[in-house]
């Protein structure tokens, strides 16, 4: 019997006789799965029963939901069911929720342009972060070591981006 984890090799050896591929097993002590979602001798795992009664609940729900929102009342009635919600909820809770994600959405959206800094303020060019470059000049002209990590300023970047080098 091959383990769960084995792993069929490609290479074959050439000869007349015909010969078994060979496979090489992989295993590890900690593992205790058995291969198809089945954690060992114990049964399925928890995220797997939780999320079969999740999508079990969630068909029988929406299938509730209609029922209640499209079915006449007389047939509610003639089934014998006689207390459910009013139906007003059934359009007030669905937009109640569209229209609290967007309000959520466009505070969020709000919120990030106020803590914003306007493009005219130094705190978009410098923080407590920034390094200006130290001048360390090397009295050996030969050597010149690698200078050290610093922002680059900004009448540098200018004067590169925007000046004529010709």
């Amino acid at each position: 019997m091959e383990s769960p984890h084995s792993v069929n090799s490609p290479r074959r050896t050439l000869s007349l006789s015909k010969q078994r591929r060979k496979t090489v097993s992989f295993f590890d002590p900690d593992d205790k799965t058995s291969g198809f979602g089945l954690s060992g001798d114990h049964g399925p795992k928890p995220s797997e029963v939780y999320g079969f009664v999740g999508s079990i609940t969630t068909v029988v729900a929406t299938v509730i939901f209609f029922i209640w929102a499209y079915v006449p009342e007389s047939w509610l009635q003639s089934a014998g069911i006689s207390y459910y919600p009013s139906r007003y909820w059934a359009l007030a809770v669905p937009t109640y929720v569209m229209v609290t994600v967007v309000l959520m959405l466009g505070f969020y959206i709000g919120l990030n342009f106020i803590s914003t800094p306007s493009p005219a303020s130094l705190n978009t060019v410098f923080d407590e972060f920034s390094k200006d470059p130290s001048s360390n000049e090397c009295s050996v002209e030969d050597e010149k070591p690698i200078e050290p990590i610093s922002d680059i300023g900004i009448d540098r970047i200018n004067d590169i981006m925007f000046n004529d080098v010709t």
